[in-house]
């Protein structure tokens, strides 16, 4: 696994296949380990593709501890966690207008102060930072998922 993780750091394109939700939630932990405020990941997939799940293994391995439930924030669109860092878990799945997550704050939520997760980041690409990982789960039957993983860096 952290083989995975170490050329998933050293290259901007990497795949990964999960044959499991806590082995989604397990890559999750190892990719978080290399995360730092500022940095923003949006996640990409279909309902029921594990987003949630690799959330919740991402917040686990940022140091929320077991007893803090990650869900998804699908009616108030955004949920903060602190951990070694500040954690802002943004879930659009809801999403009408990208007015609602501009009253929201979302603005903010870029300012180098919080690792941003965001789920159905489609809704708003016009919005995205051009600075950060996008990752896709596609269902490959009920419990393996194909995650690829691409680190976008800012436009010079």
């Amino acid at each position: 696994m952290s083989r995975t993780i170490h050329s998933l750091l050293a290259e901007p394109f990497h795949r990964f296949v999960s044959r499991d939700p806590q082995e989604t939630r397990e890559w999750g932990q190892q990719f978080a380990r290399h995360l730092v405020a500022g940095d923003v990941v949006c996640l990409y997939g279909e309902l029921g593709a594990g987003k949630t799940c690799l959330t919740q293994g991402i917040v686990a391995g940022l140091g929320v501890g077991a007893r803090v439930p990650v869900r998804s924030p699908s009616f108030t669109f955004v949920r903060e966690y602190r951990g070694r860092e500040r954690i802002l878990h943004w879930d659009l799945y809801r999403l009408r207008s990208s007015e609602e997550v501009e009253e929201l704050g979302w603005r903010e939520s870029f300012d180098g102060n919080a690792i941003v997760l965001i789920e159905w980041a489609d809704r708003v690409s016009s919005l995205l930072p051009q600075r950060r990982w996008d990752i896709t789960l596609t269902m490959i039957s009920e419990n393996i998922r194909h995650l690829e993983a691409r680190r976008f860096q800012a436009a010079p």
